[in-house]
């Protein structure tokens, strides 16, 4: 074998470990992110919550139901058996804001914030 041979070896592998190292770094820094947001909007709605609860108790409550009540119609869209039929827009954003729930609380689970 000879040594430009060993070369492009070494310089194959190092490029490979060097790939990985990015992706492996990105991963956890997009994590980091996810996980930080997550807190963020979490705590935000918790202070939202409190302060509107604050000043107007029936207003407050009344508006988190609804979004419970959204959140919930966009999550029997999403689980319902599919039918050939079209959805509407209003079906398509209930279901996106319902996903984005999921995430935002399985993100949130993990920080210190939640507990």
């Amino acid at each position: 074998m000879t040594v430009s041979a060993e070369r492009g070896r070494v310089h194959r592998a190092l490029r490979r470990i060097g790939s990985f190292l990015r992706e492996l770094v990105g991963e956890a820094a997009a994590e980091l992110v996810l996980t930080v947001l997550a807190c963020i909007i979490l705590s935000g709605l918790v202070l939202a919550f409190a302060l509107g609860r604050r000043l107007n108790p029936l207003a407050t409550g009344g508006a988190a139901g609804a979004v419970l009540v959204f959140l919930g119609y966009g999550g029997w869209e999403l689980l319902r058996p599919t039918k050939p039929v079209r959805r509407g827009r209003l079906a398509v954003v209930a279901g996106a804001m319902f996903s984005v729930a999921v995430v935002v609380v399985l993100y949130a689970s993990n920080c210190g914030c939640s507990t």
